[in-house]
């Protein structure tokens, strides 16, 4: 669970142990772990931390707490879906009440940066008992480490998937879901957050379930252990859910090992960053902004990559073309290798 500061608004009893303004119980939320850092230090901490750290903070927060919300609409059962654009492109309850709290929780306190979420058109009323102030103080003990210049929130866009991994959510396929937050500063991604409500959660009953990732490009990524992938091996993670003819052409092309087909881009990312694979390859346009912004953060902070099939670098101002239309390809290692061996054939048909 992410370590939290008191809000840096009010600094009441209820904010500080609840972080809620509703008067209606919480979903089973663990308690928040406060520090021993005493009021004035925790509040002369936010004033001064640089827009893009505050951000960070109040998003691994968030996240932690939009986990707790994804967990306890599976454990009532009463998923809500909807087909958005089809069968395998499904919306559950979750999707639109996890994306209400970020959205109105980062808004509230980020008041002149833009939020985008995937599920915008959707988004249900206000519930004040989701809206959310706090910050992580694992983040904010980070402030001083930030050498990216004064930010103004009009420079800044908030990408959102409230529950990446969907359709294997409501298959019960939990270990590939995440929370999504990307940070982007004039086009680039600069921060993000990786958010998995059910890690842990094939330890027994009994389990802390949870974690959350983060990342600042120049600071570094945390809450993960990097490791290195075989090295005499090749193995690729991709689409579990969106096979398309191109995918499977791209992937042949390396003759893997191994080929770990799962659900959700931050889940995908995350597969690379632990070692269990070299690279996340999909060669399709399926993917959008809202499921790369934040993991490609998190990857690059470490020295890797997230590129389109192109090797382009993708925009994220608040303008851009949602899809991301060229595909997309993650490496820790030998990007420009990966580049290279995708067939031209299949890099004509993805045009970015």
């Amino acid at each position: 669970m992410v370590k939290v500061l008191s809000s840096v608004v009010r600094f009441s009893t209820r904010i500080l142990y609840n972080s809620h303004f509703g008067r209606r119980p919480l979903p089973t939320l663990p308690v928040p772990h406060l520090s021993h850092y005493n009021f004035r230090t925790l509040s002369k901490m936010a004033s001064e931390a640089p827009l893009v750290v505050r951000l960070v903070a109040a998003s691994a927060y968030v996240a932690d707490r939009a986990g707790a919300i994804v967990r306890d609409i599976m454990k009532k059962g009463e998923l809500g879906i909807v087909e958005k654009t089809g069968i395998q492109d499904l919306q559950t309850q979750a999707d639109r009440t996890a994306q209400m709290s970020i959205a109105t929780s980062l808004s509230r306190q980020f008041p002149g940066v833009k939020v985008i979420g995937e599920e915008d058109d959707d988004e249900p009323a206000v519930d004040e008992q989701y809206v959310y102030q706090g910050l992580s103080e694992d983040v904010m003990k980070c402030a001083d480490k930030y050498k990216g210049g004064e930010v103004k929130p009009e420079q800044v866009v908030v990408w959102i998937d409230p529950l990446d991994g969907t359709k294997e959510y409501t298959e019960g396929l939990l270990d590939h879901v995440t929370v999504l937050i990307g940070i982007a500063v004039d086009g680039q991604s600069v921060a993000g957050v990786i958010h998995q409500p059910y890690f842990n959660y094939k330890a027994g009953p009994d389990a802390q379930l949870g974690r959350t990732i983060w990342g600042i490009v120049g600071i570094g990524s945390f809450g993960f252990e990097q490791k290195s992938p075989p090295a005499d091996k090749t193995i690729i993670t991709t689409t579990r859910s969106h096979p398309t003819p191109t995918v499977q052409e791209a992937i042949n092309a390396f003759k893997p090992d191994e080929v770990i087909r799962v659900g959700g881009c931050g889940h995908k990312v995350l597969i690379v960053l632990e070692g269990e694979a070299h690279v996340y390859l999909f060669a399709s346009p399926g993917c959008k902004k809202w499921d790369t912004c934040g993991p490609q953060a998190i990857l690059e902070a470490v020295g890797g990559r997230l590129t389109d099939i192109h090797g382009n670098v993708l925009q994220y101002h608040q303008d851009v073309k949602r899809p991301n239309t060229a595909g997309v390809l993650a490496t820790f290692k030998n990007h420009d290798f990966y580049l290279k061996n995708i067939p031209q054939g299949i890099k004509d048909q993805l045009k970015a």
